[in-house]
């Protein structure tokens, strides 16, 4: 049954779960005998993070880093605020970024100058869902490993929110202008 916030189911629990088990084969092919560190960009990614980490099959350390650029609206404010820091160094480490969405790619930006500047081996990104059409001009952000490329529509669910409600929900829907227009 579908909540009555929303228009519809855009992703289910299944092709999520079936797409995060072929990314985290990816990634575990990827990155053998490599040191992986998994950063989860909080609060968003932590659903995704938690079903991806246990879908890679090569030992990786993981770590949470809590950003802000939206505050309660609907649209990005294009300040971005740390508001929790990584635990560890990424200093010679292979860091990638676990991420819910990506939008606009400015808070994505800034988290990969942040990350590239204390000297990791590399960096790259795993985005549940990419949003192309929404990527601001000039932002240049590339995601190596993507879940699904998605339309132009406000999604929330497995991790997304809307005035930090509906991260609960286990599939991806689009949520109803009714709430946040």
């Amino acid at each position: 049954m579908i909540h009555p916030d929303l228009d519809s189911i855009l992703l289910t629990e299944e092709q999520i779960a079936a797409r995060v088990r072929g990314l985290g084969a990816e990634i575990s092919r990827d990155y053998v005998g490599k040191n992986l560190l998994m950063v989860s960009i909080l609060k968003g990614s932590v659903v995704f993070m938690a079903d991806l980490m246990r879908a890679v099959s090569i030992p990786a350390r993981i770590d949470f880093l809590a950003v802000s650029s939206y505050g309660m609206g609907d649209k990005t404010s294009g300040v971005v605020r740390i508001v929790k820091d990584l635990d560890q160094s990424v200093e010679g480490k292979n860091v990638l970024i676990v991420e819910d969405i990506l939008d606009s790619g400015m808070t994505l930006r800034y988290i990969i100058n942040l990350l590239e500047a204390a000297n990791p081996a590399s960096v790259e990104i795993c985005a549940l869902l990419d949003k192309p059409d929404r990527r601001a001009p000039g932002v240049a952000v590339s995601c190596r490993y993507t879940g699904f490329t998605i339309p132009d529509a406000f999604v929330v669910g497995y991790g997304l929110d809307y005035a930090e409600r509906y991260r609960n929900f286990p599939y991806v829907g689009v949520l109803s202008p009714r709430i946040y227009g």
